[in-house]
C-alpha cells in the first residue's frame, strides 16, 4: 500500500491474511504505535505519509511584507475563539505580565486543505491596549498576516523576535484533537515579538505533532566571536 491509502475493512484483512480479529487488531495497534498508520475520526485508518512539513521561522516577516495578503496556500485557518481571557502562566512569563492578566486571545486551528486533517493548534496573545475593542476580538480570519494588523493598530513595527521550543508529551485534549498515536510527542513553540523600544506586541504559540514537521533554520555565518552561553554545552 502507498502513503495515503486507506486500510481495507477488518473483515477483509482477516480473510486476506487468515488471522483472527484479535491478532489483526494487535498488529494494527503495533503499526499505529510505530507511527506507520493513523486513524482519522469518522473516516478510517490510513497509511501515513512520511513527508514532514518544513517550518522556517527566520524571514517569515519579510515574506509577509512582500505580499501583505500572503497566507499559506496549504492550510485552512479556522478561528475557534477570539476575545479577552486571562493569560496562562507560560505566556505571562513571555509577556512579562502578572499571571491572570487580561489579554486579547485569538485561538486557531490549521487544517490541511488536501485531506482536511488538523495539522496545528495555536493561539496569539495581544495586549488589550493594542487589540481591545478592535476587529481582533472577532472570531474571523483577518485579511492579512496578523502581525501586520497588530502593527497597524499599535503604530509600531515588529523588530525583535524570540522562539522558545519545547518537545513534550501532549495533554489528553491535544492528543485527542490531533489524533495522536500513544506516546507521540508534540513540538510546542512560544514566539515573542517586540517592537524596537522593547514593548511586547504579540506572543503566539503553536503545537504540532512531532512526527509531521521538520524545523529548518538558515542563517549567515559571521567571523565575529560571541560570548559563550554559560548554560550551554555547545
Amino acid at each position: 500500500m502507498q502513503p495515503g491509502d486507506r486500510l481495507p475493512a477488518e473483515t477483509t484483512l482477516t480473510d486476506r491474511y487468515n488471522v483472527s480479529l484479535p491478532t489483526l487488531r494487535q498488529a494494527i495497534g503495533v503499526l499505529r504505535a510505530e507511527g506507520l498508520i493513523e486513524s482519522r475520526h469518522g473516516i478510517g485508518t490510513f497509511v501515513k505519509d512520511g513527508r514532514r512539513r518544513q517550518r522556517r521561522s527566520r524571514n517569515r516577516y519579510g515574506r509577509a511584507r512582500a505580499d501583505e495578503k500572503l497566507l499559506s496556500s496549504d492550510f485552512e485557518h479556522r478561528i475557534v475563539f477570539a476575545g479577552r481571557q486571562q493569560v496562562p502562566q507560560h505566556i505571562a512569563e513571555a509577556m512579562n505580565v502578572a499571571p491572570g492578566s487580561e489579554v486579547v486571545v485569538r485561538r486557531r486551528n490549521l487544517y490541511d486543505k488536501a485531506d482536511g486533517r488538523l495539522e496545528e493548534i495555536g493561539a496569539s496573545y495581544i495586549p488589550v491596549e493594542i487589540a481591545g475593542g478592535t476587529y481582533l476580538e472577532e472570531a474571523t480570519v483577518v485579511p492579512k498576516a496578523l502581525f501586520l494588523c497588530v502593527e497597524d493598530l499599535s503604530g509600531k513595527l515588529y523588530a525583535q523576535a524570540r522562539d522558545a521550543w519545547l518537545s513534550r508529551l501532549p495533554t489528553a485534549e491535544e492528543s485527542d484533537i490531533l489524533n495522536l498515536a500513544p506516546g507521540m510527542p508534540v513540538l510546542h513553540v512560544v514566539h515573542t515579538a517586540r517592537s524596537a523600544d522593547g514593548d511586547v506586541l504579540e506572543v503566539s504559540e503553536s503545537i504540532w505533532p512531532a512526527d509531521r514537521v521538520m524545523l529548518i533554520d538558515e542563517y549567515e555565518i559571521t567571523a565575529e566571536a560571541e560570548q559563550p552561553d554559560a548554560q550551554s554545552d555547545i
